[in-house]
């Protein structure tokens, strides 16, 4: 099995015989599979999905349809990131912008627009036939890893979420965050590309072996 860089696990889910292989399922990943099912829980309360060009030209009339002014937060829809989200200037967005050209060149890559938010801490748990096996506090900021409590109001929470989503594969990602003084859901990532910061990696190497064994 492999854990490294998306773009790798990506490939090695898709093209190769590997048992089991890299979790990394793109399609159930992108925003647009799974946003809806989790709205519930998600950071977005709005949002619009298009394609780069699209939003470089119509970029003012869905900024107003989502109730934005002067800026809005833009992700790509994969989860393999052909751009990092960013806040972005509506009145003057272009594709260069959005790194067109420099990561990626097809300009009809779909990407979500929102209202900003305002992020506070952040937390990533490692979810595992549904369960919350570990998890690591992140501060951005600071860039301060800790090991994340799974008594803590973070990882119930996480559990809450996973055990009422569809999950994307067996093992992944979820990232949690404070938004308006509440715990909401940032984004799922898959596992076999994700960064595992301060998570516990024997409680790790013990579920995910488990899991791996019976593929």
């Amino acid at each position: 099995m492999f854990h490294g860089s998306l773009g790798n696990a990506a490939r090695i889910a898709s093209d190769l015989h590997w048992t089991p292989g890299s979790f990394c399922p793109v399609e159930s990943f992108r925003c647009s599979s799974w946003y809806e099912s989790a709205r519930q829980w998600l950071v977005h309360k709005d949002w619009h999905i298009c394609t780069a060009n699209e939003l470089v030209a119509r970029a003012p009339i869905i900024a107003k349809q989502l109730g934005a002014t002067d800026r809005i937060f833009v992700r790509p829809d994969s989860p393999l990131k052909p751009f990092s989200g960013r806040v972005v200037e509506i009145a003057d967005l272009t594709l260069a912008k959005l790194d067109h050209g420099f990561y990626y060149d097809d300009d009809t890559i779909p990407v979500v627009v929102a209202p900003i938010q305002i992020i506070g801490k952040e937390w990533r748990f490692v979810i595992a036939n549904r369960t919350v096996i570990t998890g690591s506090a992140y501060d951005p900021k600071k860039r301060k890893l800790l090991l994340a409590q799974l008594d803590s109001a973070a990882a119930n929470f996480a559990s809450r979420v996973a055990a009422s989503i569809s999950e994307p594969e067996t093992v992944y990602i979820l990232d949690v965050c404070e938004c308006n003084d509440q715990l909401r859901l940032l984004e799922l990532n898959p596992f076999g590309g994700a960064d595992l910061y301060a998570c516990d990696a024997t409680a790790i190497i013990d579920s995910v072996s488990v899991i791996a064994a019976s593929a």
